[in-house]
């Protein structure tokens, strides 16, 4: 992590969604931020701001993240994924496809942070019980969908199947 020479911005090199890529914000910018405004990856959004409402989680190194409570000078390094780097192009992932099957989607509001933390249990764990998703999924709030169908796609075999594959 550098000074940049003209200002106070500090060079960011981080891995972003499989790519290496560098960047440059002030010290005291969030990863939300830097991501959304600097980098262009608009898919993390920015609920509460306080980490509460999880819709800013992203993976950092493999573990899920609350963006908005994260420094984006603490990237450096690191591989970052967002919901963007899920799908293959045009073409959903397992997650993605069973979130649409079941309508584990409203709004979109939450999704990605959703996305991410399922991601993270299905890594650890490819099936899962519903009581164990639900127990992760507790720290993302979403105001639109009772959560059931969120357990469903996330509990759904294609997904286990999928994820036991390392294809989520």
């Amino acid at each position: 992590m550098q000074a940049h020479e003209e200002s106070q911005l500090m060079r960011i090199s981080a891995t972003i969604n499989g790519k290496p890529r560098v960047f440059y914000v002030e010290p005291r910018m969030h990863l939300a931020d830097a991501l959304r405004e600097v980098v262009g990856l608009t898919g993390t959004k920015i609920g509460c701001e306080q980490g509460v409402c999880g819709s800013c989680t992203i993976l950092i190194d493999g573990a899920p993240m609350r963006s908005c409570l994260t420094l984006a000078v603490q990237a450096e390094g690191c591989s970052i994924e967002t919901v963007e780097g899920l799908s293959q192009g045009e073409k959903l992932n397992a997650l993605q496809d069973s979130f649409r099957r079941h309508h584990a989607l409203q709004c979109g509001f939450c999704t990605a942070g959703m996305l991410a933390t399922a991601r993270s249990i299905l890594a650890e764990n490819p099936a899962p019980s519903r009581d164990e998703v639900r127990e992760v999924m507790s720290g993302n709030l979403c105001r639109c969908t009772g959560y059931e169908t969120i357990i469903d796609a996330i509990t759904d075999p294609a997904v286990a199947e999928a994820a036991r594959r390392g294809e989520v």
